[in-house]
């Protein structure tokens, strides 16, 4: 987060903290305790727990993430119990609005504290009050259920499916897997305000599923680690923030790739090999990419194809054919009798390709021969000229929002004279494991860090669309 986030983050919460504070002082004082109390972290918490009858040990909770949000609720609500507020809507007006409720029945005359909610005085004086309709009861458990899968799904982990065959056949189309949000660290909702277990479009009437009215600086909870190459990372398609979608940076659809570069690293693919740093980097053992094949003129061998994984065949004549597969059954399928030759299909060195990023015809490369690029680092700081705009400008307007402007040999950034930059953010490099059928960094650039969703760890089911069967040999198989 830049010094702006903070600012405006303050700017919005900063007020609403103020309220809440208010309100607490009058609730205290309607409870005899000096109001200044409530001006004092943590230790407010503390007396909010005193007044409820609840045991200070319910702080330590407040430590874990995901877990305080639901027990930060609770102690509210058992707060407010204390002085008669007993209705759900009541329940929902301290959980969703407390900078307006709090001051509300912290000022009001008819409001007093009753005593302890959680001791058994408490209940037997306010038996009456405090029993719940069926109904309320089974609007609190859903309620209740819906909260906790959503903090399950945004801070611990959550459930994805393999929709096209750019990781083949490391991950095969009709994979169902699971990707951690801990090993990185959470991502904290930056558009708040969104329908339940809809990402970015809602079920059936095909609107947006969030309101982007509020919008929250980027913050991550610490986590076990970075992004490190060779993991299969889910993050959000960059080229969402374009028109016509301009969707907010976790509203953009969610991607599943590998990481082939962190930043500050040299990245390069030489005849389709990647290199990092000058060092050729691990090939995943079940990449596919395209093969020219020659057989005898024989009609191609269907049973054969389906049990070497053979896909997108393309026949050119009646003895050549294009098709995608692994090395080991590309070696496996030169062995075949009928077969004459294999040979992977690479594009040529310094052929340009204007589809291949950053689009720009000084940079001869395609999808086989690329960079060499830097992989921006924050913190680190490039010349601006006519060599590195193309490469980093989107970085530098898009995802780090600056108004980037040139006239001629001039360079403006927020209408200052720029002739540097210094990235604010990292930056990653990421590629598909079925490397002729991805659309990846080689296409649209780097993914920025606030872009990172989580890590795959793996398959919990797998169906085959094509034989209607559940793929059982790949069940709880990890990703690597």
């Amino acid at each position: 987060m830049d010094i702006a986030g903070y600012i405006g983050f303050y700017l919005i919460t900063g007020p609403l903290l103020v309220l809440v504070t208010i309100g607490l002082w009058k609730l205290f004082e309607k409870a005899g305790r000096p109001g200044w109390e409530s001006l004092i972290p943590v230790y407010n918490t503390y007396i909010i727990l005193k007044l409820s009858g609840r045991p200070w040990w319910l702080l330590l909770l407040l430590l874990i993430p995901g877990i305080n949000l639901i027990v930060g609720l609770g102690i509210m609500i058992d707060f407010i119990k204390s002085y008669g507020k007993f209705k759900m809507s009541q329940n929902a007006a301290v959980t969703l609005l407390p900078f307006i409720y709090l001051p509300k029945w912290g000022f009001d005359k008819n409001t007093r504290y009753l005593g302890q909610s959680a001791s058994v005085d408490f209940y037997e004086e306010h038996q009456y009050d405090l029993q719940k309709s069926s109904t309320r009861e089974w609007t609190e458990a859903i309620i209740f259920a819906v909260v906790a899968a959503t903090l399950i799904r945004s801070l611990f982990i959550e459930a994805y499916t393999i929709p096209t065959p750019s990781m083949e056949s490391s991950l095969l189309v009709g994979d169902f897997l699971f990707v951690s949000k801990i090993n990185y660290g959470a991502r904290l909702p930056m558009t708040p305000v969104a329908f339940p277990f809809a990402h970015h479009t809602m079920p059936l009437t095909g609107g947006k599923a969030y309101w982007d009215g509020i919008k929250l600086p980027y913050f991550r909870l610490p986590g076990f680690g970075d992004v490190k190459k060779g993991d299969v990372v889910v993050f959000n398609y960059p080229m969402d923030a374009d028109s016509p979608l301009y969707r907010p940076v976790d509203k953009r659809e969610n991607y599943i790739k590998r990481c082939q570069g962190t930043p500050g690293d040299t990245l390069s693919l030489l005849n389709a090999r990647v290199y990092i740093n000058g060092k050729a980097a691990i090939t995943p053992p079940n990449g596919e990419m395209e093969y020219m094949v020659r057989n005898n003129g024989s009609s191609f061998n269907r049973q054969a194809a389906r049990d070497l994984h053979l896909s997108d065949i393309q026949q050119f004549t009646n003895q050549d054919f294009m098709l995608n597969t692994t090395a080991r059954s590309a070696a496996l399928l030169k062995q075949q009798p009928d077969i004459k030759s294999v040979r992977p299909n690479i594009r040529f060195n310094g052929v340009y390709d204007p589809e291949v990023f950053p689009h720009d015809p000084h940079f001869r490369w395609n999808v086989d021969n690329f960079g060499p690029i830097i992989i921006p680092k924050k913190g680190w700081t490039i010349k601006l000229d006519s060599l590195t705009l193309p490469i980093y400008r989107r970085a530098i307007e898009v995802y780090e929002h600056n108004k980037l402007q040139t006239n001629g040999n001039n360079i403006s950034i927020n209408g200052k004279a720029a002739n540097r930059y210094t990235f604010k953010l990292n930056y990653y490099f990421m590629m598909g494991d079925n490397r002729h059928n991805s659309e990846d960094s080689r296409f649209w650039g780097f993914v920025p860090e606030d872009h990172i969703v989580g890590k795959a760890l793996f398959v919990w089911m797998s169906w085959d669309a094509e034989t209607h069967h559940i793929r059982w040999s790949r069940l709880m198989r990890m990703i690597r």
